[in-house]
């Protein structure tokens, strides 16, 4: 036999990348796992799962590291399971993001701005910054190990999703679902564009709460007067009261009713307004009396619309007051705040001021305050969309994990508002729609158009915004096969399989994907959706660099290694929670790697031995198989153990995976490694392998077998040192007498066999109880050790007296022997032992009895006499202080001395559990 020698250590920063490129070289992300081979196969049933497209704006943070190794566990499995599967990447243009991005770079590189520029030489330099992004992106996505068909990529800005992209538009404006009007929105003032509520992030900030006076207008018959009543307002905003147009109470409230119906003043502009009653004013907060200003806030739009008031836009694209503003015009909304209530100040008008914890709309990007405004916007009437798609998860076609995120759905899409797909940006899916100069109408066309198709001039231009990026996204799981186009990838593999994603995103992704895929597919996108929580710090907190409590995922994987970090993630986390990640936890994991590495070298090492031992043994060894351990003479105690506890994690993990508990499955998996085989299997098999012929043979068996299988169950969650380590044992095996074991095994573990549970046999819970009572023994032994402070390279002498299980002690004594550093040739059984205090120092492990030689422990019959002494002595004290706190002395005596005499007796109390455990 040749021999093989496995490297010492583990050399993650030079395998990671040569093993993802053997992967990708060989054709291993493919659906048939060949590139020779086609990838649709009508007999099987794929599985499908497409990559939430990242920003191409070269930032990798740990939620991209979460979703890709979650993703890539579920495609490894489902691979390894021999279906074929596919995992289709692809990365989003991200309209804002990216806009913003390359706007800075040219501000900082060139002192440039976007409008100077011109849009068309700006969107050459975005898609100039894409390419060199694209390639950041997906080399991180690479290397965190995704196993996607990456000749399938895709880009939300690509021929083929534009064609999509236009195709979905083009169908909803034909069926009067797509309208342009004006409506209120957020709008950023420093990015000059609408924006989701995805890009709105609210903070709870210090602010105040401004009340002032509305003064009451007088009536017809009081003109000539002049009136001094007013209603008290409260306000966190004073500029907006530039755009009020009512004043609302309840309608119920006392104190304003004889108010309703007339009229107030504006401040400083001198503008009459109405006093309405609306049951959504709260009478307890501020005054009662709600200002109105339908044009800047969601809630008095609400009441605007529901009352037909006027709306006033007081604020322009950069947060300046326009002409509604009068003497204001041209301002900042925040100088116009100051010099508005300093000019209401002079007039009287102001109450008072007081602090008030605000909760402030910022931008996601920009960071700058968000304004409500009302703009003349692109929308989708949402609710006719919306009904199949709540309909579909209502009727089980579509399932939600965890299942409590399901009334989540329920509410939001219950009460969904049309939604705003219009942005006022340059990069992004143009609007496919043309003005006529002419007549003034619009025309919609799947092609671009060169003549207005109402009255065929020539006129025409499009329109400027581009749509929102959540437009595209929603198409991802079917354009990106070739929809609208029937493609065999698209028939083949659509419906996809399950969308994994964060639940920060249910509403504005999942659910988008879900009404789009009904709306222009006719079937669900996907069954399943798999929601994961947010990674935060290991105090719980929101990771933010600006706040130094983000963990950047790339050093991290420089130092520790990728399996350790994806390790750390997947094991982590249960759906629908958020986890909590450290450093400590991460480098604990790398050690994780490094242990299976060592087992696996160990393992190895044993292998390479068989050959000087192979002609020591007799008979036809049949190794390709495992043999029913009742019919193999030469199976340990110790290998019948491993072999059940490893056939039940097999059970469990396929559980486990099939119910999506990845953590808990992982969790397991390292249990068994670490525990059962790396600490208690591999000892055992280091005392089997020093014996000659069959039982060396069956002990290296049992090694290979139960790492092989252990590396295929930990092989979705720690990719690369499985993938390395499965290889070398494969090499082993197939210069070694156990050749049969590997001689049917791919090239590669990525595409090997997942192991499948089997029926659990009579004999296995019989030998895990058996092994188990001798690990029971070893660690009471060991404890006991300790605590003397015996030296753990002695040998010790040991008797085991009458016991329930005293016949498979009997049978295993050499093994006892072994594990508990005892001497084998001074451990016996005694059934008959009678205890002697003066000879023996016992130790009771359940039903089991053991006498160990008082002289070794260091236990003579004097230091026995002077414990036994102590401890009566202790007895007394606890007899007296009960005495002493059963009587009075508790009732009359300072509470500081009782509590001093009843700290005394749990000392006492103490002392003397510790002397009786030593006797």
């Amino acid at each position: 036999m040749t021999e093989y020698q496995l490297p010492k250590a583990y050399d993650f920063k030079s395998t990671e990348p040569r093993i993802y490129e053997m992967w990708e070289k060989g054709g291993y992300f493919k659906p048939s796992n060949d590139p020779n081979k086609p990838d649709f196969d009508p007999s099987k049933k794929p599985f499908v799962i497409s990559i939430p497209p990242p920003n191409v704006t070269g930032e990798l943070h740990l939620g991209h590291v979460m979703f890709v190794a979650m993703e890539d566990l579920m495609i490894r499995y489902q691979r390894m399971k021999g279906v074929p599967s596919l995992w289709v990447p692809g990365t989003d243009h991200a309209g804002i993001a990216t806009q913003l991005q390359v706007e800075k770079d040219l501000l900082r590189t060139e002192e440039v701005t976007r409008e100077e520029l011109g849009r068309e030489k700006f969107v050459e330099r975005v898609w100039s910054w894409k390419v060199k992004y694209h390639s950041i992106i997906t080399g991180q996505i690479r290397k965190i190990g995704a196993s996607c068909d990456w000749d399938r990529e895709r880009f939300t800005l690509d021929d083929g999703l534009s064609k999509a992209v236009r195709e979905a538009f083009v169908r909803l404006y034909e069926k009067g679902l797509i309208y342009r009007g004006p409506r209120l929105i957020n709008w950023s003032p420093g990015l000059k564009t609408a924006v989701s509520d995805l890009e709105v992030e609210y903070s709870e900030e210090p602010g105040k709460l401004y009340y002032f006076k509305y003064m009451l207008a007088p009536e017809t018959s009081e003109v000539s007067k002049t009136s001094n009543v007013y209603i008290p307002v409260a306000t966190t905003r004073p500029e907006t009261i530039l755009g009020d147009t009512a004043v609302a109470v309840h309608p119920e409230d006392e104190r304003y009713q004889k108010f309703i119906g007339r009229k107030v003043i504006v401040p400083m502009l001198g503008r009459e307004i109405p006093v309405i009653a609306d049951d959504y004013v709260t009478r307890e907060f501020g005054t009662g009396a709600l200002k109105i200003t339908p044009g800047h806030d969601p809630n008095d739009y609400a009441i605007g619309q529901r009352h037909g008031l006027p709306v006033l836009s007081m604020l322009d694209r950069e947060a300046k007051v326009t002409e509604i503003g009068g003497p204001y015009a041209g301002l900042d909304r925040f100088e116009c705040r100051e010099k508005l209530w300093l000019d209401m100040k002079v007039a009287g008008l102001v109450i008072k001021e007081e602090p008030y914890t605000l909760n402030v709309p910022r931008s996601e990007r920009g960071g700058e305050i968000i304004e409500p405004m009302v703009s003349e916007q692109w929308f989708v009437k949402i609710k006719p969309l919306a009904d199949p798609a709540l309909a579909a998860v209502r009727e089980g076609r579509i399932r939600i994990i965890p299942e409590r995120f399901e009334k989540v759905y329920y509410n939001w899409m219950e009460n969904i508002k049309d939604w705003c797909i219009s942005r006022q940006l340059w990069w992004g899916h143009r609007i496919p729609v043309w003005y006529c100069d002419n007549c003034g109408k619009q025309t919609c066309t799947r092609m671009d158009p060169t003549e207005c198709i109402h009255c065929g001039s020539k006129k025409i231009h499009q329109d400027n915004d581009v749509l929102d990026t959540w437009f595209s996204s929603g198409l991802w799981p079917f354009s990106t096969l070739g929809w609208p186009d029937e493609t065999p990838d698209y028939k083949y593999f659509y419906p996809t399989s399950i969308m994994e994603t964060g639940y920060d995103i249910l509403f504005f992704w999942v659910a988008r994907m879900i009404m789009d895929g009904l709306e222009f597919t006719g079937k669900v996108p996907f069954d399943t959706v798999y929601l994961h929580g947010l990674i935060r710090n290991e105090d719980g907190q929101k990771m933010s660099k600006s706040k130094g409590t983000g963990i950047d995922p790339l050093p991290v994987m420089e130092e520790f290694g990728t399996d350790a970090l994806r390790f750390t993630l997947l094991v982590g986390s249960t759906p629908g929670n958020d986890t909590n990640l450290s450093l400590k936890k991460v480098e604990g994991n790398r050690n994780f790697a490094n242990k299976i590495w060592n087992a696996g070298r160990f393992v190895i090492n044993a292998i390479s031995t068989l050959e000087e031992k192979s002609n020591q043994g007799t008979g036809d060894r049949n190794l390709s198989i495992f043999p029913n351990p009742q019919s193999l003479i030469t199976w340990s105690l110790a290998d019948s153990w491993i072999w059940a506890r490893l056939q039940a994690l097999v059970r469990e993990v396929e559980r486990l995976f099939q119910s999506y508990q990845y953590g808990e499955a992982g969790r397991q998996i390292y249990e068994f490694f670490w525990n059962d085989f790396a600490d208690w299997y591999v000892e055992a098999a280091k005392r089997q392998m020093s014996s000659d012929g069959e039982s060396a043979f069956s002990t290296a068996q049992t090694l290979a077998r139960v790492l092989d299988i252990s590396l295929r169950l930990l092989h979705p969650i720690t990719p690369f040192v499985t993938e390395e380590l499965w290889g070398h044992l494969r090499k082993a095996l197939l210069v070694s007498p156990l050749v049969n074991l590997a001689k049917d095994w791919p090239e590669a573990l990525i595409v090997a066999s997942w192991p499948e549970p089997r029926p659990e046999e009579d004999w296995e819970a019989k030998k895990v109880a058996e092994f188990t009572l001798i690990q029971n023994i070893h660690t009471g032994i060991r404890n006991l050790r300790t605590e003397k402070r015996i030296d753990p390279r002695a040998r010790l002498s040991a008797t085991f007296g009458p016991g329930e299980n005293v016949e498979i002690v009997q049978q295993q004594v050499a093994g006892t022997a072994y594990f508990s550093g005892l001497d084998p040739e001074k451990v016996i059984v005694d059934k008959a032992i009678e205890y002697n205090p003066d000879v023996h120092y016992p130790l009771v492990i359940g039903p089991e009895e053991i006498y160990f030689s008082a002289s070794e422990w260091g236990i003579s019959p004097k230091e026995k006499a002077r414990i036994q002494k102590e401890l009566a002595e202790t007895r007394i004290q606890i007899e007296r202080l009960e005495k002493l706190l059963g009587s009075d002395f508790a009732n009359k005596a300072p509470a500081a001395v009782v509590q001093k005499e009843r700290e005394k007796l749990a000392a006492f109390k103490e002392t003397a559990g510790k002397l009786q455990a030593q006797l």
